[in-house]
């Protein structure tokens, strides 16, 4: 995952062409971004841009494998004025990039039927690592807050075992991952 969606496009496209050739030498699949998706991710912040069709299909004409093209998505947690996802912004970018797999980052707190009406529109991955870290942290709270993992209490099954506290955490993120193949639809379709 290249993601030069912050940088000038001329940019992009000069980083993203090196990086597509880096990773189809060693057989790597790549995948790159355009319009800069909203939220906080590594340092860059952005409003939930809308990419342009015509620059999603000169970063596709590269080689990429995949496509995250910002759609008015949001890394983390979405703010209660969003005003959800361009689906015809969408439509657009599936026309000018030929049917290249989509990719919606910022996919936590999507509704699910604006999820679905992008799947049906041709978005093929959707990123969900916030929802995952929420139900995680939420899960190892609750274990620490009911004294399981005290040290001082009689604790004869080593409540404080990081395996232990761990474990409710990593629990949720697999309900919530099998919650999130059964909304998008891809059980049962792994290769």
């Amino acid at each position: 995952m290249f993601d030069g969606s912050s940088l000038p496009i001329e940019e992009n496209l000069a980083k993203t062409a090196e990086l597509v050739a880096l990773a189809h030498d060693k057989g790597l699949s790549i995948e790159a971004e355009v319009g800069a998706i909203g939220g906080t991710e590594d340092g860059v912040t952005a409003d939930g841009e809308v990419a342009d069709p015509e620059e999603c299909k000169k970063i596709v004409a590269l080689g990429v494998d995949f496509l995250a093209a910002g759609i008015g998505n949001i890394h983390g947690i979405y703010p209660e004025n969003w005003k959800g996802l361009h689906i015809d912004a969408l439509e657009k970018i599936q026309a000018a990039t030929s049917g290249i797999p989509l990719v919606l980052h910022g996919g936590t707190g999507i509704p699910d039927e604006q999820v679905k009406a992008a799947i049906a529109k041709g978005m093929s991955k959707i990123n969900v690592n916030t929802e995952c870290q929420l139900v995680f942290a939420a899960a190892t709270i609750k274990y620490c807050a009911e004294g399981k993992a005290d040290p001082s209490a009689a604790n004869k099954e080593k409540g404080f075992d990081p395996r232990k506290i761990l474990k409710p955490g990593v629990e949720a993120i697999k309900a919530k991952v099998k919650e999130k193949m059964e909304l998008f639809g891809s059980v049962g379709k792994a290769a």
